[in-house]
Order: structure tokens, then C-alpha cells, then sequence
């Protein structure tokens, strides 16, 4: 059984921060359930594009506002507390914030530690979790 609150995840190698959102890794690749949960934070009044070429996601926002920009088949999103979005086809995509937003997100396959990537779908784990 795991069992984990943010709070003691602030401040460590799972609490990865970049421009102006914030991703605490709940749980990572090498608590060897399947899959990664994070909580995400985003700023308001800011533009971020992912790729996750790797990985399917789950997001449930709860708590924000903002618009969701398929950028792979030109549609867009409103975003509300409880929205959610499944990228399940890889899609590059686009969050612009209105309003400060906190989202649950679930990755599968899991990532593994503290990792970047870029919009072309590269997403090195460089920071593996055992």
C-alpha cells in the first residue's frame, strides 16, 4: 500500500517546477503500479504545448479555467473545474490559462523520475525512480 500527501512531496526530486507550472509526482514508474499521477499546476495568463508522443494522459482539472487547442485536428476546449481530457491519440496540444489552474494527471506508460521534453514528442526519463 502506498500512501503519500503532497505535502511531503514539496521540495523533493518529485516536485519538478519549469517556467511557470509546477508537477508534483505523486506516484512515478518505479512504485511499480502501471502508471505515474501527478498534480499539476499552471499559471495564470500563460501558453504551454505538449507532445507526449510516448505516453497516453488522463487530465481532470479542478480547479481553473482556461481552453485546451488540439493543435493535431484544430479543435479547442473550454476548461473547467471538473473537465476532463484523454490524450489518447498522442495529440500535440496546447493550455492557455486564464485562471490559475490545478489538474490530476494520469500517465501510461508511467514516467519514471524527473524528465523534460520537448514538442516533437521527445520525453527522456533522465532521473529514474527505484
Amino acid at each position: 500500500m502506498i500512501v503519500r500527501t503532497t505535502a511531503e512531496i514539496t521540495g523533493t526530486d518529485r516536485d519538478v517546477a519549469a517556467e511557470r507550472w509546477r508537477s508534483k509526482r505523486i506516484v512515478l514508474g518505479g512504485d511499480g503500479v502501471g502508471f505515474s499521477f501527478h498534480e499539476t499546476t499552471i499559471e495564470p495568463g500563460t501558453v504551454h504545448e505538449f507532445h507526449y508522443r510516448h505516453h497516453v494522459e488522463a487530465v481532470w482539472l479542478v480547479e481553473g479555467e482556461g481552453t485546451l487547442y488540439d493543435l493535431d485536428n484544430d479543435t479547442t476546449y473550454p476548461l473547467g473545474p471538473g473537465t476532463m481530457y484523454l490524450l489518447n491519440g498522442h495529440e500535440r496540444h496546447r493550455v492557455e490559462s486564464r485562471t490559475r489552474m490545478r489538474m490530476l494527471c494520469v500517465f501510461n506508460p508511467p514516467v519514471t523520475g524527473t524528465e523534460v521534453h520537448d514538442e516533437n514528442g521527445v520525453y527522456p526519463l533522465v532521473a529514474a525512480e527505484g
